[in-house]
């Protein structure tokens, strides 16, 4: 009787576990990237060579995406209501596009790219990294894949997955941030 029970709990233990990292909250969490300094990088916007850091006293929404992704599609009008939002309180939205294509051996094209920007009328600052080094530098795994960086530079949350930008939960969680010295 005891052996059973034993094993009963250590496959309770296990499927806990199993349960625990299958949740979605534990995969947007990400608390061990918390606090981190986010990785810097050099970008080109209207023809201005900016940093990230040039950003810091902002709270940045670092949004990877790409042009042939339909998650990064559907969350398009989001990002650009978030923008609207976000500005006026110390907030920007910069959009990444990672320079792959659909197939890793493909590359992003500026045509694929300008297109995506009219298509969804992007109101937020946004590169095309044809190096392809930023999103791999941040370890970017999956399309759209998003980093919240507070004013001091640090990462406070990685995101995976596209998201209603304007729902009242994530509001409410950037508006702690933004509301924060």
């Amino acid at each position: 009787m005891k052996r059973k029970l034993k094993t009963a709990l250590v496959l309770a233990f296990v499927a806990g576990l199993v349960v625990l990292f299958a949740h979605p909250a534990y995969r947007q969490g990400e608390p061990s990237l918390r606090g981190r300094e986010a990785k810097d990088f050099t970008f080109t916007i209207d023809g201005r060579t900016t940093r990230l850091s040039d950003f810091r006293g902002k709270v940045v929404v670092l949004n990877f995406w790409e042009s042939w992704c339909q998650p990064c599609r559907d969350e398009a009008q989001s990002l650009n209501a978030l923008q609207q939002r976000i500005a006026p309180l110390g907030g920007v939205v910069l959009g990444v596009d990672a320079g792959v294509g659909e197939d890793a051996d493909v590359d992003e094209t500026r045509a694929n790219y300008d297109a995506f920007l009219r298509a969804f009328d992007i109101d937020f600052p946004t590169y095309l990294d044809t190096s392809k080094h930023i999103a791999v530098e941040y370890g970017t795994s999956a399309y759209p894949e998003t980093y919240i960086i507070d004013r001091n530079g640090r990462v406070d949350r990685k995101i995976i997955g596209p998201q209603d930008w304007t729902g009242s939960q994530m509001l409410n969680y950037l508006d702690s941030l933004l509301s924060a010295s």
